[in-house]
């Protein structure tokens, strides 16, 4: 059988891995949208290395965008197969992707609008897809539980267990028994960190023969819990109680922006929150907290017992979410203290860019960053010290302050990740290093080598291995 790294392959984003059995049956590991500005990657999102119509079928990890954003794009351009995942991410994505294709749609119209405004008959663009497309891709969704072998194909069964990265996240295991031999394949998706709020911890995967793995903190480590609530707190002090600013959280509508709303109502329920306002500004944020009330399946014990002293995790006096545009513009023209947590976790769209445009030129204002940025984004060339960032065609001077905290990560760091792989060392014979920018892929490979695992490809795009 072979494997062809069609994503994410000495890159963050666009996650996309093909696996072709031995007797020709297709699945496809994800198929996630390229997020980043990288010149030698702007056809990525429109072209396809292999034919959507021979695809039979998807196992989907996970619902995040660089995980699951090109999927109404594969059912647009002739995929019709079932598009496996847990009954979590199912859900999720009815959300994510009609939000996304709105994006596309908005993205597209921007850019033609420019043209037309220029006097140009030339360059325009259709959407990568539309709302009509990501409705006909729903159809094709088949949500599981973890924990339960289901059979794909003759001869082929797929196991989820939980991955602890975002509400319904999943490692995949593949056991295939075909043709007289017998393999199994293992996708770890986006592994997740222990003892963080919320979900569950991350589960280890059944040993497996050959390993695709995520590398995303492959040469970092975070802070630990104490030490990140205590940071957290004295950003919030420091910026809306002391400069009269405004905290700005740029955060991912799934998971990231739940974690910080949960974290808030808890320094709230502790008397420990200052008297000054929290706006979640997005409504693919609002929707996808409905959407954690609903599969309690996914959470921690910590939860499950808070719940028990506040029934309401994501809520709290002070507290406001935001759906209407008008409110959001509302919060640029506003001079009062506030913490706003918006979309998306990179700035690179949605509400929180036009935040980022009124408010990096403040010095009052702190932009808290708590994730992944790839490069080339705004929050990406933030990270990296940028004095100027270039938003809606203008260039604004940064004179907010840029705090950056990478234990909220929904990543578990380089030894989590290595603490994850621990049952793999005996049987394994080849792992492949994906999702990860390729310095740290490096790094990662010599801290695996240095624990026993030798077989470590750092596969680059569109390049295939036979197993």
């Amino acid at each position: 059988m072979k494997i062809k790294f069609c994503g994410a392959a000495q890159e963050v984003t666009g996650s996309a891995h093909l696996i072709t059995l031995d007797d020709g049956y297709t699945i496809l590991l994800d198929c996630g949208l390229y997020q980043g500005g990288d010149d030698d990657m702007k056809d990525f999102n429109g072209r396809w290395p292999f034919n959507p119509s021979d695809i039979d079928c998807l196992i989907l990890s996970h619902a995040h965008i660089d995980h699951s954003g090109r999927i109404p794009k594969l059912v647009k351009d002739g995929f019709d197969g079932d598009i496996h995942c847990t009954h979590a991410t199912r859900s999720l994505c009815a959300i994510m992707l009609l939000d996304s294709a709105k994006i596309q749609t908005y993205d597209a119209e921007y850019h033609n609008k420019r043209l037309r405004k220029k006097g140009r008959k030339d360059g325009f663009v259709d959407p990568l897809y539309t709302t009509k497309d990501a409705e006909q891709a729903w159809n094709l969704f088949e949500g599981h539980g973890y924990n339960r072998w289901f059979t794909i194909q003759d001869g082929v069964e797929v196991l989820f267990r939980d991955a602890g990265h975002i509400l319904g996240s999943a490692s995949v295991t593949i056991r295939v028994d075909q043709l007289g031999r017998k393999t199994t394949i293992g996708f770890t998706g986006d592994i997740g960190r222990p003892q963080r709020p919320i979900l569950r911890d991350p589960v280890p995967m059944p040993e497996v023969d050959f390993l695709i793995c995520e590398s995303t903190y492959g040469n970092k480590d975070h802070d630990n819990a104490p030490n990140e609530i205590k940071r957290f707190q004295r950003i919030i002090e420091r910026t809306c109680v002391e400069k009269k600013g405004k905290l700005i959280i740029p955060a991912f509508s799934i998971g990231r922006t739940q974690e910080i709303v949960y974290m808030l109502d808890q320094l709230a329920s502790a008397g420990e929150l200052p008297r000054i306002p929290v706006y979640v500004d997005s409504p693919l944020a609002i929707n996808a907290t409905a959407i954690f009330g609903a599969h309690p399946e996914c959470y921690d014990n910590e939860l499950n017992e808070y719940l028990l002293e506040d029934d309401d995790p994501f809520g709290f006096n002070g507290l406001k979410y935001v759906r209407k545009a008008s409110g959001s513009k509302e919060l640029n023209s506003s001079d009062s203290p506030c913490i706003i947590i918006s979309s998306s976790g990179m700035m690179n769209a949605g509400r929180v860019k036009h935040h980022l445009y009124h408010h990096i030129v403040d010095e009052r204002n702190t932009f808290l960053i708590v994730g992944y940025c790839a490069p080339n984004t705004p929050g990406g060339r933030l990270r990296d010290g940028a004095r100027e960032l270039r938003v809606f065609g203008e260039e604004r001077p940064v004179k907010a302050t840029i705090e950056v905290m990478d234990s909220f990560s929904a990543h578990a760091d380089r030894h989590e990740i290595l603490d994850f792989l621990e049952n793999q060392k005996s049987g394994l014979r080849q792992l492949f290093l994906v999702h990860g920018t390729l310095d740290r892929q490096e790094a990662f490979r010599e801290l695996l080598h240095d624990n026993g695992f030798n077989q470590v490809e750092i596969p680059e795009l569109h390049q295939e291995y036979r197993i």
